[in-house]
């Protein structure tokens, strides 16, 4: 076993029985341009989304999804393996789903959003326990409470406060993805109507990415929390 697969395997462990996880957390590794694909992974007999792969490696799946095995422009666009559709682009698109007013008001949704700052030609997407490779982001998609950690995870060391962007569509590609990649930082999502249309999202589930570059140190405090902070706080 790789030194890097043992490591993400304690990760996955720890993150699991302290945060009392639903399902696997989750590993996201985009390929860049020039890059080999991670080796012991199959691309998927028929085309998938990014949040589709997101949410079935919780659920113990795993994936190399080059460009032709996505089915979403939309998320591929954000993680910067495409272009963004011209519909998309102008609002038409989303507009049409019926949650804006208008197309100018879904472009400025699209305009505003984050894109990884790096071209990507697929992904790797599986759980972490399982990752024989270094991830960029590791995901979590499971019930506030689990997902709240998050925040005294990200203050332990600094202090201060902690901030979260979203909107109503690309939890998995945007929020969770390529939000951590831009800013370093981790991010929250509520959900989006993609992933609770096209996913096995709960109604009662949020979702956090976290830069694979902190868990270590998040994993090291998770020890800590466990016998102490934890055990006073009400948990389901």
């Amino acid at each position: 076993m790789s030194d890097i697969l043992s490591k993400n395997k304690e990760y996955a462990a720890v993150m699991k029985e302290v945060l009392r996880l639903r399902g696997e957390p989750v590993a996201i590794r985009l390929v860049r341009k020039g890059e080999e694909f991670p080796e012991g992974y199959e691309e998927p007999e028929s085309q998938v989304s990014h949040c589709q792969a997101v949410f079935r490696a919780k659920a113990g799946e795993s994936f190399k999804l080059p460009l032709s095995s996505q089915n979403c422009m939309v998320g591929a666009s954000a993680l910067n393996m495409a272009p963004t559709p011209e519909k998309v682009a102008t609002g038409d698109f989303h507009a049409g789903i019926g949650m804006h007013d208008s197309p100018a008001a879904a472009a400025k949704m699209i305009a505003d959003r984050k894109i990884v700052p790096f071209e990507s030609q697929g992904e790797v997407v599986c759980p972490l326990g399982e990752a024989d490779f270094v991830p960029d982001v590791v995901t979590i998609e499971d019930i506030p409470e689990r997902c709240y950690w998050v925040v005294p995870l990200s203050t332990a060391e600094t202090g201060g406060r902690v901030e979260f962007s979203t909107s109503p569509f690309q939890c998995a590609c945007e929020d969770i993805t390529a939000m951590p990649i831009v800013t370093g930082k981790p991010n929250i999502s509520l959900g989006c109507f993609g992933c609770r249309k096209k996913t096995s999202m709960a109604a009662d589930e949020m979702a956090v990415g976290i830069p694979y570059a902190m868990i270590p140190g998040f994993v090291d405090h998770l020890r800590r929390y466990a016998d102490t902070v934890m055990t006073k706080a009400k948990r389901d």
